[in-house]
């Protein structure tokens, strides 16, 4: 039986849609690579894409490292709780998720403070290091997408080792032009409402650019756990930019602050029935229960270019405030409230030579404070100072790109004491870390359709102040923290081995690569007692090394036909370790994708452009290498999910009035835990014998973007 919430929401959908398709547009749209969804047209230029690579910007054809671009339409046909979640079917991403509106990027089977993720030019800083702390990003001010895999530690320095993402906001409108748009979409499964509005414009060089989000989502629900108390989130944002663009270089200031309100989901049990102790709101209530998160992400950038000779010197300086807060017996006191200051800066010049060649220096780094401003610790306050200087050279020679750099990275943590009920909870600590990094490689152009790379580049991590100096309960894991201060700095050495093949019919990339990684930094588990409630965990290191593959193979028999297949694995091992410890934990498992996509319509001067329609299988093979002593992870079975998307434009007098993407997320149902689900380890049905709760059901996803133009 439909409930007849559940009726009222099915029936006003309808109405919804219907009102928002009754918009006009004005101005005229261009046939650009980030607003069609003409697969065959990407495909072929592609290549040509300026993206950020290790040594500066540079086309993805010409970057010796393996380099995923995401496009704004890209963008609009993915479905996801928030913006990790679109972006994590990526070859050789994943995600570290806990409930529905927290995730972590995950790059070649490294996650936490080993990515390093770039949101308006700066590194976003909001205490990475816990399974609960997700990107404080609003995925509707992001219109593209960089994934750099690999150590990039050359330019973004110690933290840098899996790769980068940037996250990129919508390009500056044209001169002389202004831009609005409005998004919304609605989720099937947990109700998640959201919408977004956006003005931005152009007049004689002076630029502006204004959004304001909000996302509201109730439990989310499976065949298995049935509603998931506590998955509840809300979410909110705006974003202001203002600047000017001239001849001489251009001067930007952004400015961002971002809440969100997640539950924490606990997975208590009925000892009798098995069922899913029920949350203190209902179900379908947007409201939040107990226990939950307050998350405030406040951020100032001043972005600045100026050409000087034939070159152009770039500075960014920024600021940013992460306030989290914890609420666990009353909703009007939190126990955990963590503030964190973090001051970037980075300066670098970019020249030209004659010869070709073209030259990076710069510095950069950050200064940070963290503070405890409740009266629950799990880290002791501390500051950190970081500071790095790098060169960085590219050059173009016949049919090789050669490309290669060094850094030299020095970082401070220094945090304080602190006595709890007459107990040291935290004894203080100064640390100093530091080191070379440095990368060299190379793309062979053979012809118009091969190209072969390779790349060797060396990582650098100083261990965070959650593995030094961790000691308490970390409620969104479950568990209890406790962290090792004598844990030395990650240095890693990779080895990449790229082919990219394209013709108008196929297109074909493999990559191959090895790292090897000194002194590597995890969490195991342990059978000390710290708490009686929680399982510790405790921060250790060995020596390991990752092998691993992501292959992408792209079909187009027909214009209008795309068949698509992408497989990526990595096997993570420590070195020299005991049968029960030899595989590093938390590791994603292999993954296969095959997409169909047909392109039902496109191109010409019709009422209905671009539509499409696309079958997405999603086989996540069984992962058996874990971390099994102290029952620090346990093994995930295969599963496989089955997704539908489509999408139209409605078109007036060859101008787009609104584009409509329906997607239809796990179709058939199916059961099941991803690997990296931190509500895996939830607590035991006892009727079923199941540990955890288990990822959302069907969902039903519909996106609507209403565009305007203005001259």
């Amino acid at each position: 039986m439909v409930s007849e919430n559940m009726k009222n929401r099915l029936l006003s959908l309808p109405l919804l849609l219907v009102s928002l398709t009754a918009q006009v547009s004005y101005g005229r749209e261009a046939v650009l690579l980030s607003d069609t969804t003409d697969m065959f047209y990407k495909h072929l230029s592609l290549k040509e894409v300026v993206v950020t690579g290790s040594t500066g910007e540079t086309t993805i054809s010409e970057s010796a490292t393996p380099v995923r671009y995401i496009s704004e339409a890209d963008l609009q046909g993915r479905s996801g709780t928030n913006i990790v979640d679109a972006i994590s079917t990526e070859p050789g991403v994943s995600q570290i998720a806990t409930g529905g509106g927290i995730s972590k990027p995950v790059i070649r089977g490294l996650g936490y403070n080993r990515v390093v993720v770039v949101n308006n030019g700066v590194r976003q800083e909001g205490q990475q290091w816990g399974d609960e702390h997700g990107v404080e990003i609003d995925a509707a001010d992001v219109s593209s997408v960089e994934i750099l895999k690999g150590p990039a530690s050359l330019v973004y320095g110690s933290d840098a080792m899996a790769g980068v993402i940037r996250f990129n906001s919508a390009p500056i409108v044209p001169y002389g032009r202004m831009r609005a748009n409005f998004s919304t979409e609605y989720q099937t499964n947990n109700g998640l409402f959201g919408y977004s509005l956006n003005f931005a414009g152009n007049k004689g060089g002076n630029l502006w650019n204004a959004r304001y989000s909000e996302k509201l989502a109730h439990s989310y629900r499976n065949a298995l756990d049935g509603y998931v108390p506590n998955s509840q989130f809300h979410e909110r944002a705006v974003s202001l930019m203002g600047g000017v663009g001239r001849s001489w270089g251009h001067s930007h200031v952004f400015a961002s602050l971002y809440h969100i309100t997640p539950g924490i989901v606990e997975g208590e049990r009925d000892p009798e029935t098995g069922a899913l102790e029920p949350g203190v709101v209902g179900n379908t209530s947007y409201r939040h229960g107990l226990p939950y998160q307050q998350v405030y992400h406040y951020k100032v950038v001043s972005d600045n270019a100026i050409s000087l000779g034939r070159g152009k010197l770039n500075l960014l300086l920024g600021y940013q405030l992460n306030r989290r807060q914890e609420f666990e017996e009353s909703p009007s006191e939190y126990g955990l409230y963590l503030q964190l200051h973090t001051f970037n800066y980075n300066a670098n010049y970019n020249i030209r030579l004659l010869n070709g060649c073209k030259l990076t220096a710069g510095i950069g780094g950050m200064f940070q404070k963290s503070v405890n401003a409740g009266d629950e610790f799990l880290v002791p306050d501390y500051r950190l100072f970081d500071f790095g200087t790098f060169v960085t050279a590219a050059r173009r020679w016949g049919k090789w790109s050669i490309s290669s750099g060094v850094r030299y990275d020095v970082r401070r943590i220094v945090s304080d004491d602190l006595l709890d009920d007459g107990e040291m909870r935290f004894s203080a600590m100064a640390r100093n870390f530091g080191g070379f990094t440095g990368s060299v490689g190379t793309v062979f152009h053979a012809n118009e359709h091969l190209d072969l790379r390779a790349n060797m580049a060396s990582g650098f991590r100083s261990p965070n102040v959650s593995e030094l100096k961790s000691n308490g309960v970390h409620e969104g894991s479950l568990r209890y923290e406790v962290g090792n201060d004598e844990l030395k700095s990650e240095r890693s050495l990779q080895f990449d081995l790229g082919l990219d093949w394209s013709t108008n019919i196929v297109s074909l990339q493999v990559s191959l690569f090895a790292n090897l990684i000194d002194n590597y930094i995890y969490l195991r588990g342990s059978d000390e007692v710290y708490h009686a409630d929680y399982k510790t965990f405790c921060y250790t290191s060995g020596n390991a090394r990752l092998l691993g593959t992501e292959v992408s193979l792209d079909v187009h028999p027909l214009h209008s036909l795309h068949l698509g297949s992408t497989f990526s694995m990595v096997d993570a091992r420590r070195l020299h370790a005991d049968a029960g410890e030899k595989y590093l934990p938390f590791t994603p498992a292999p993954r296969w994708m095959f997409d169909a996509k047909w392109e039902i319509i496109h191109g010409g001067r019709r009422t209905i452009n671009n539509a499409y329609l696309k079958a997405v299988a999603d086989v996540n093979f069984c992962q058996n290498h874990c971390l099994l002593a102290y029952d620090t992870e346990t093994p995930t079975p295969a599963y496989t999910l089955i997704n539908l998307v489509g999408g139209f434009d409605l078109m007036r007098h060859g101008k787009r009035v609104v584009s409509l993407t329906v997607s239809a997320n796990n179709l058939a149902n199916v059961t099941y835990q991803n690997h990296l689900s931190r509500l895996k380890y939830c607590d035991v049905n006892p009727v079923t014998g199941r540990q955890g709760v288990s990822n959302m059901g069907r969902n039903i996803v519909f996106k609507v973007l209403v565009p305007l133009e203005f001259y």
